[in-house]
């Protein structure tokens, strides 16, 4: 008799274990309380416009489509794919403008234009990064469950990088000599949820990953990714259960043997795996005494990420000057970060818009744009009222696209709207504290010291997502789940 799996939430890393357990042979069941599937990776449906919820980048496209050929299947058959070039633009408040091209000769021209002299770093950043990724990627894919997986001759020759004593920024530095510039290209620490300032300094190889293997967008939004490794899984035989809200694992003598719904129906399994949110699921989904070392106290003890207020724009008007992605940064770039790292809403805000109705005309009528708008904030540990504060900062982010980012007319052209703030992450989407990117990827919180993938506080229950091993965004995520996987079917 195969296994029976029990996976709570349709999250991209619950799904990616899904498809290679049931293509496995095993008996995978999803419960998932929404009407979708994705969770964050999800979107939202704003009259005839279409928009992710959350992530907007696709980045080391070759670990789906080694996944999917794992399943037996090809990543292409369930999702339509599109490389962008320029993968984004950076806007700063001087006016300097950096599209991020794969291009190598073109992003030379760029730099050499604004920093004669600089674009000598080009070429040292992507042979150091590189040999850096290949030291420390091999170690991002496998499972650290107790302290001696850390001792070996693999994870030894990352000492040097572990732990050097620069941030993301003073690498970046190093190879450029020029703070804008660094912050061109430290700026991906976001996606980590951290301070380029402060994020440890071997994770300068994010940025190379994005030149090496490209940036991509999906037809329909990157919410299709979740839809389509869905649609993968139920055709190997998962059945994914949507509206089934997981109340309570239930665990006897330490074993997780099974889910109890809202609805009081306990369904049993075998092994469980756990998508939600890992504080939201460490504080609601365990019988009270079972959890021991993440406890209430100790998890408000740990680092966490920022958070992001989000404006989602129906626009009855397309900006064709407006790239896919840019990211406009602050005029003080430097204090805008201390302060949302300082539990701060900030003064002057940095602005990510992803307009990509100039490439997706599925989004939204002919015509219109679909606009979606980041903006980072500090979590929900600031105290930040944002009952009151949602109009103001809704009314200062609206100023700066229409002062700083072409966006003259806008207000006159939004037809639909939809608002998400630090709070609405937590209570709306049971993101622990809002801190949208999971818990922070400090030292102390990477390896064998993050929330391990076979979970160590009960036997039988399993992590996927951005709260555990190797960590937040969707190439880790999606690793994440294959590491769970393999690591059920051993």
């Amino acid at each position: 008799m195969s296994k029976r799996i029990g996976i709570v939430g349709a999250g991209p890393g619950g799904l990616i274990s899904a498809l290679l357990l049931a293509s496995r042979g095993m008996e995978v069941t999803v419960y998932e309380r929404g009407k979708q599937v994705g969770g964050r990776n999800g979107k939202f449906v704003l009259d005839a416009y279409s928009f992710d919820i959350g992530p907007t980048f696709l980045m080391m496209k070759y670990l789906l489509d080694e996944i999917f050929t794992e399943a037996g299947e090809n990543s292409s058959d369930w999702i339509e794919f599109m490389e962008l070039d320029p993968m984004y633009r950076l806007q700063f408040a001087d006016g300097f403008i950096y599209d991020a091209t794969r291009d190598l000769e073109r992003a030379k021209a760029q730099i050499a234009a604004r920093y004669p002299g600089a674009e000598r770093g080009v070429d040292r950043f992507m042979k150091e990064e590189k040999a850096r990724f290949d030291r420390i990627a091999p170690c991002l894919q496998r499972p650290y469950l107790r302290f001696t997986d850390l001792i070996n001759q693999r994870t030894m020759r990352l000492l040097p990088d572990v732990l050097g004593r620069r941030s993301v920024f003073d690498v970046l530095k190093g190879y450029f000599g020029e703070d804008q510039l660094a912050v061109a290209f430290s700026f991906q620490s976001k996606y980590l949820g951290m301070s380029p300032w402060e994020c440890p300094g071997f994770f300068a190889m994010l940025a190379y990953i994005e030149y090496a293997f490209g940036v991509y967008h999906v037809k329909g939004g990157l919410s299709e990714i979740s839809t389509g490794i869905a649609r993968a899984a139920q055709k190997h035989g998962a059945n994914i259960r949507l509206g089934a809200d997981v109340a309570q694992l239930e665990v006897v003598n330490g074993s997780v043997k099974g889910v109890r719904l809202t609805d009081g129906s306990l369904e049993h399994h075998d092994e469980v795996i756990i998508n939600a949110d890992f504080g939201w699921a460490a504080s609601h989904l365990f019988p009270e005494g079972v959890i021991k070392k993440f406890t209430p106290q100790k998890l408000s003890s740990m680092g966490v990420s920022c958070s992001t207020f989000m404006l989602y724009l129906g626009v009855d008007k397309l900006y064709d000057k407006l790239a896919h992605h840019t990211i406009f940064f602050a005029e003080d770039y430097a204090k805008n970060v201390r302060q949302i790292f300082g539990n701060e809403v900030p003064d002057d805000l940095s602005i990510y818009v992803r307009n990509a109705s100039i490439t997706d005309p599925t989004l939204a009528p002919a015509g219109h744009s679909a606009v979606y708008v980041l903006v980072p904030m500090p979590n929900c540990r600031s105290g930040t009222d944002w009952a009151s504060a949602k109009q103001r900062v809704r009314g200062q982010t609206l100023d700066l696209l229409e002062t700083r980012c072409g966006m003259t007319d806008l207000r006159k052209h939004i037809t639909t709207e939809k608002i998400v703030t630090p709070a609405d992450w937590r209570d709306q989407f049971r993101v622990y504290d809002g801190a949208t990117f999971n818990l922070a990827h400090s030292l102390p919180q990477m390896l064998y010291f993050r929330p391990r993938n076979k979970f160590e506080e009960v036997d039988n229950c399993y992590l996927v997502g951005g709260g555990t091993h190797p960590g937040s965004g969707l190439p880790t995520i999606f690793e994440s789940g294959r590491i769970t996987a393999n690591l059920i079917s051993r």
